[in-house]
Formats: C-alpha cells, structure tokens, sequence
C-alpha cells in the first residue's frame, strides 16, 4: 500500500508540472546500496585472502618455479591455491568470513556520500583546451578534488569502526579465535576492552593513502588530459575519459602502503593472534608499523594475488 501511495503522489506532482525529486531520489540511493552489497559480497573473497596475505599468514609451503630466463624461484600460493586453503578449514562459507561488517561499510559510505552530496553540490565541469583558461580550468579541478576529499574523509571516518571490525573478524583465521562475532557483540567487545579510540585504529594513515590517491590522480589525469591529448586529435575526447582510469591504477600502486599499514594497525596488540608476536611486533604507532615494513622489504605485502615471490633472502636459505 505504501509503496502504490508513493508513486500515485509521484505520478500526481509530475502532472502538476512539478519533478518527484524526492521518489527519484530514494530509489537511486537504494539502487546504489544494493548495487554496494552485491560488489561487496562478490570480491569478498579477494579482500579475503589479501587481509590474510597483508598479515603475514602463510599456511601454505612455496612452490619451486623458474622465472623467463631460467633461473630457479619459489612463489608463494596464490588466490586460488590459498581461497581452496580456506575451504578445506572452514568450508564455503569460510570465504565470506567478515563480511556483514563490510556491508555495514558499505551502506553507510553509500548514505554518507548521498547526504554529503545534497548538502554539498558538486558543480561539474568540463575540460578547457584553451590555454588562456589554464588558470581557471585548475582552479575547478582543485575545487572539484576538495568536494570529493571532504566526502571521501567524512564517509572514511563514518565507516572505519566497521572496517577494524570486518579485518579482525577475517584475521581470526590465523589463530583460530572466536573473539569476535556479530557485529553488535564486536561493538561492545572493542569498546570495553579499549574504549571509542579502538574503533579509530589505522585511521590516519587510510585517510592519508586515500587523500594522496585522490590528489594525485585528477591532477595528473589534469596535466596529461591538458599538455599531452591534442585537441585536434579526434579520439581525444576517448582518451580524456580513460586518462583518470589510468592514472588511478598507478597512484593505487604508489599508495598502497598506507593501506597495508592501515589494516595492520587495526589487528595489532587486539588480543588475536595475527597481531602479536610471533606472527608480529607490537608497535607503538602507524609510523613505527611504516618503518618495521620498510625495513624488512615488506611495504607492498599483499599487493598481488599472483606470482607472489618468496622475498629474496628467506628464498636463498630455503634454495640452499
């Protein structure tokens, strides 16, 4: 019933000559919030098995390889050989291990983004050819990128209590925990044990890695989009609208070991397993993580699921 009144005064203000904004609304945001959760459950499995990776657990033994030239590796298992791992411990159902808190996530990053928007307006604008215009055509590149931050930090912040959950829900796999469950019992299990700041944990360096990725990529889509596509090119308006595409599959690259450090953070020194020795130091803060990473050649743990070489000192030992 509900649902027919809402589209008879939806059908009712078009025929007055005014737009349903509000209907149009509604369902768009529940479009994106469904469309959210049916991507988060799909590549569940991958966030999976990278948590797994960035943490260090390796059950599985290398494998001796050789590379295009000849000579001898060992590779590490990779997404599939560890997604069949987790299937033989914890069966099917092992795969989406923490991931009701990531629909949580999920959902309120799609409400946040949505109300920030409305209350926001994000003024589009298209590309400026004309030199004279560089210094305006910058300015709104920078102003488009500022409304895009102050969404991606207010939904990031929003969000991250859920995050730390959904990681320490997956990182239980390595000790075989039961610590933390449901998503209320992990709410009040994180806050008696360490208060409002347990939810925040890894939160500065998330913020840092997105906000650097966000920069760098619409000013360097900008710059190449600007100097290097001639306008007289006819596939320049094609390549225009891949260039920030592009530009974010390498500055994703580059960012990633504020990620890595971000989950690590969020599952060290909480009771489990995977975030105390042996399996790892406890650190002091997201710096001392940094550093502890760069030393041990360790910042891009977990950036591929393929081909994943076992780091070159261990392989040397285990060769000989």
């Amino acid at each position: 019933m509900s649902d027919e009144g809402g589209v008879q005064r939806g059908s009712l203000l078009e025929r007055n000559g005014v737009p349903a904004a509000g209907a149009t609304s509604v369902d768009v945001d529940t479009a994106m919030l469904l469309l959210g959760a049916g991507v988060t459950t799909i590549t569940h499995p991958l966030l999976y098995v990278k948590l797994l990776i960035q943490v260090g657990h390796e059950p599985l033994a290398p494998t001796l390889g050789t590379t295009m030239f000849g000579r001898k590796v060992l590779y590490l298992p990779g997404f599939f050989s560890y997604a069949r791992h987790i299937v033989r411990v914890d069966g099917k159902r092992g795969l989406f291990r923490g991931l009701p808190p990531r629909l949580v996530c999920s959902s309120i990053s799609t409400v946040v983004r949505s109300k920030v928007k409305q209350v926001v307006p994000r003024e589009d604008f298209e590309h400026v050819s004309n030199r004279d215009d560089l210094k305006t055509s910058l300015r709104k590149v920078v102003k488009e990128t500022s409304h895009e931050m102050v969404v991606q930090c207010l939904s990031r912040i929003a969000t991250h209590p859920f995050h730390v959950i959904s990681v320490r829900c997956m990182a239980q796999f390595v000790g075989r925990e039961t610590k933390y469950g449901g998503v209320f019992s992990c709410v009040v299990k994180i806050f008696q044990e360490e208060g409002v700041s347990g939810f925040f944990v890894g939160l500065v360096p998330h913020i840092m890695g997105e906000v650097i990725f966000l920069w760098c990529c619409n000013l360097l889509a900008h710059i190449i989009n600007t100097y290097a596509v001639d306008d007289n090119f006819s596939q320049a308006p094609a390549v225009r609208s891949y260039t920030k595409f592009v530009m974010g599959i390498a500055v994703s690259v580059l960012t990633y070991p504020f990620m890595l450090v971000a989950d690590l953070m969020a599952v060290n020194n909480c009771g489990l397993a995977a975030g105390l020795p042996p399996n790892s130091p406890v650190f002091k803060s997201w710096i001392h993580c940094w550093r502890h990473l760069s030393r041990e050649g360790q910042l891009f743990r977990g950036s591929s699921f393929f081909f994943r070489r076992v780091p070159a000192a261990t392989a040397a030992v285990t060769l000989e």
